[in-house]
């Protein structure tokens, strides 16, 4: 199952993968580059999101925003961008007969910008305007609120747009000094995914991305976990529901019990069956959405609960879903309901990789973070293989109390009334 695939590396170090998917007749082209937030000065935070927006606001092939907008648009085709922590993508979803242009606007766009002063500040207004949408709907703020609290002090905690104080800062020369460092060959991973030919691949990867320079990859400052007690952060807002992360630093992508984790992150709150969902909104009517996340780093990780709860019930919620986090220490999963998580996983996953968008994005991600590609089916294989001890190994190894972190958003104004829910 999608395990056909050829990997191969242009002279400048840009690495290329082509996965063939049958039966469909378009395909994605998607670039990762190595440069996300945080790789960024805490002065120019937001610099990575902020020139992502930038690449297609003009070159010197297609001058304006709108001449790239339509080379795209007359194919019908799908053009769009996305900034994360540790990397930046850019993505055109064309029919296949297409590839050529979508390979020509792809390296038009990331090698030759203009960066046009003018355009740069109608941008950061848009920006601006992107981040007051985010401070207004705390749904998603609480992402933001949460990993402040986690990596304080680190890029990992600052928000991926930056603030309004440092995107007012960023100027043309950041974005030109930001391009030169990070979008090369040697820490750019390109994916074809759909009706492709490996023969027209590699003769398009070579006529497009050959010439960007090869450079270097950079480096990032790690961060260093040494937590010690439970921590609490709350941000005021009058809202009619509370927003809620609870949860626990954790480990690399490259630790042993990730997959472990994956299980238990399912168990506790993947899909309407989980204990969450059926403890905290179905059972007690305390929420209206409710799950588990965990996220991965090169050298850290979190898992944690996420809620949007009765303002007047929050208490009592904190408390099932902690509740719910200390079962799995104690041998509290059945085999049914591991097997249960195990599919429900490999499910999900499938069901989201019969997009070419979603396929090119698990070999990109795990090329460039990783540096090795793992085709779902060696991803199932290691889910397979979780046991209940696993499990519960991994709930021991991280569900300690002095690991709790609470961040909420919601008409609070004093953060010490919780720290006590958190110690008990």
């Amino acid at each position: 199952m999608l395990s056909d695939y050829t990997r191969f590396e242009l002279p400048n170090s840009l690495r290329v993968i082509n996965v063939p998917l049958p039966g469909i007749s378009s395909a994605t082209v998607l670039v990762l580059v190595g440069a996300g937030s945080r790789y960024e000065q805490e002065n120019k935070a937001g610099l990575s999101h902020f020139l992502e927006h930038m690449i297609f606001k003009g070159t010197k092939k297609r001058p304006t925003t709108f001449d790239i907008s339509s080379a795209v648009d007359s194919v019908g085709g799908e053009n769009n961008a996305f900034t994360g922590k540790n990397y930046t993508g850019y993505y055109i979803k064309v029919n296949s007969e297409h590839l050529p242009l979508a390979f020509d606007v792809l390296s038009d766009t990331l090698q030759n910008s203009l960066f046009l002063k003018e355009e740069i500040e109608r941008e950061r207004g848009a920006i601006i305007e992107e981040i007051n949408m985010y401070e207004d709907t705390p749904m998603y703020k609480i992402d933001d609120v949460f990993y402040q609290l986690m990596f304080d002090g680190s890029p990992l905690g600052w928000l991926t747009t930056g603030t309004k104080k440092t995107v007012a800062a960023i100027q043309r020369q950041d974005f030109l000094d930001y391009g030169k460092r990070f979008y090369q060959g040697s820490d750019m991973v390109l994916v074809v995914a759909g009706n492709t030919k490996l023969k027209e691949i590699k003769a398009l990867a070579e006529k497009f991305f050959g010439p960007f320079a090869r450079g270097k990859k950079e480096e990032f400052v790690p961060f260093e976990e040494e937590q010690k007690k439970p921590r609490v952060k709350v941000e005021f807002k009058k809202t009619d529901q509370a927003h809620l992360y609870l949860g626990f630093p954790a480990f690399t992508f490259f630790d042993p019990d990730k997959e472990a984790l994956d299980v238990l992150s399912a168990i506790l709150g993947g899909g309407m069956s989980s204990r969450l969902f059926i403890q905290v909104r179905e059972r007690r009517g305390l929420a209206y959405y409710v799950t588990a996340t965990t996220d991965y780093y090169s050298d850290t990780g979190l898992v944690a609960a996420r809620a949007g709860l009765n303002l007047n019930k929050i208490d009592e919620a904190i408390k099932v879903i902690l509740e719910e986090f200390g079962k799995l220490k104690n041998k509290d999963v059945s085999k049914k309901e591991l097997d249960k998580a195990k599919e429900f996983i490999k499910g999900r996953t499938t069901l989201s990789l019969e997009n070419s968008r979603a396929t090119a994005g698990w070999y990109a991600e795990r090329e460039l973070l990783k540096g090795r590609v793992e085709t779902p089916s060696e991803a199932f294989a290691k889910i397979d293989k979780v046991t209940l001890d696993d499990v519960q190994k991994v709930a021991e190894r991280l569900f300690k109390p002095e690991k709790r972190n609470l961040a909420i958003i919601g008409p609070f104004e004093d953060k010490e009334k919780f720290l006590p829910l958190l110690e008990g």
